[in-house]
């Protein structure tokens, strides 16, 4: 996984953290939830683009 996408998802996994605690402190919002599922969809564009450009690594 290229830098990139390992940083944005470790931007996710944070998130996920933040906006849990949150929820546990403070009680539920939907757009924070919202907000991380977006985030979190973008990491898997951000993966999925990032894998196809560099393509598949076969060592022999």
């Amino acid at each position: 996984m290229p830098g990139s996408a390992k940083t944005m998802a470790a931007l996710t996994v944070g998130a996920l953290v933040l906006v849990t605690a949150y929820t546990v402190a403070l009680g539920g919002n939907g757009w924070l939830w919202f907000g991380w599922v977006v985030l979190g969809l973008l990491t898997v564009a951000v993966v999925a683009t990032d894998h196809t450009h560099h393509g598949p690594t076969h060592r022999t």
